[in-house]
């Protein structure tokens, strides 16, 4: 009798979520911090993307590949996903292939699109810079005290 209430009460039906560690990091106001791998990858970087870009163009616009295959050289896979507490993980793929070092094919999640880029208005930056105003230190501030004024 107690054998068989011991096995019961091992036994499920479904199994548990490997990446879950306890019951307590379901509940809601437990803080989950966020999470990101991979090369960032927005809609800006990818239409700034042009058929006929070198590797070093592309290198520029969106970093280096944390993908590539020894086996495909002229095969770029940019993979980028983020964990935002308890929401869904997301992810964005995006894939490039070369040819004679040119840009000839884009794959993935984000696509350029030319109405979109021209549709975007260029920001500008305005900032402000002080005017310098030259201040003392305690030293030089403490011989003027004394009299004995440095700049003399």
């Amino acid at each position: 009798m107690m054998v068989s209430i011991a096995i019961a009460g091992c036994a499920r039906d479904t199994k548990p979520d490997e990446t879950q560690t306890s019951v307590l990091e379901t509940l809601p106001f437990v803080y989950k911090m966020t999470v990101q791998q991979g090369n960032i990858l927005t809609e800006e970087m990818v239409d700034a993307l042009e058929l006929g870009m070198t590797k070093r163009q592309v290198n520029f616009v969106l970093g280096t590949p944390p993908l590539v295959s020894f086996f495909h050289a002229n095969r770029w896979d940019y993979t980028y996903t983020i964990k935002r507490g308890h929401q869904p993980m997301e992810q964005r793929n995006l894939t490039l292939y070369f040819e004679d070092d040119q840009l000839v094919r884009i794959e993935g999640d984000l696509q350029p699109n030319p109405t979109r880029a021209a549709a975007r208005t260029p920001e500008q930056i305005l900032i402000e810079v002080p005017d310098y105003e030259s201040r003392e230190g305690v030293v030089r501030r403490s011989l003027r005290g004394l009299g004995l004024d440095p700049k003399d």
